[in-house]
């Protein structure tokens, strides 16, 4: 139960990271709800997992999951642009989300 709630609690950290950037400091409303509501299910879901996860494990799966979707997101809508490079470091950080789920 706790690592499913913690994969959507990731993938929410990547919707209200996305969302903030959109946002343009808070001066666009549109973008500003969506953060505002995602920020609130991805913090809520993190602190449910934590209950039954290593504190460690639970934020380390979290930010792994936000950052990696948040940046494939940017490098699909052309925000960012797709290297090898950026594409290695990604797959490290996803290898490192599965390696803690694995190792837990």
């Amino acid at each position: 139960m706790y690592w499913p709630i913690l994969i959507v609690s990731g993938v929410f950290e990547a919707v209200w990271a996305t969302a903030l950037g959109r946002s343009e400091g808070f001066s666009r409303i549109g973008p500003t709800i969506v953060f505002l509501v995602a920020v609130l299910l991805s913090m809520g879901g993190l602190a449910f997992a934590m209950r039954g996860l290593p504190t460690g494990t639970a934020y380390a799966v979290w930010t792994g999951i936000g950052a990696s979707l948040t940046v494939i997101y940017a490098m699909a809508t052309g925000a960012e642009p797709v290297t090898v490079a950026k594409s290695l470091c990604l797959v490290a950080i996803i290898g490192g989300v599965v390696g803690l789920k694995v190792l837990h």
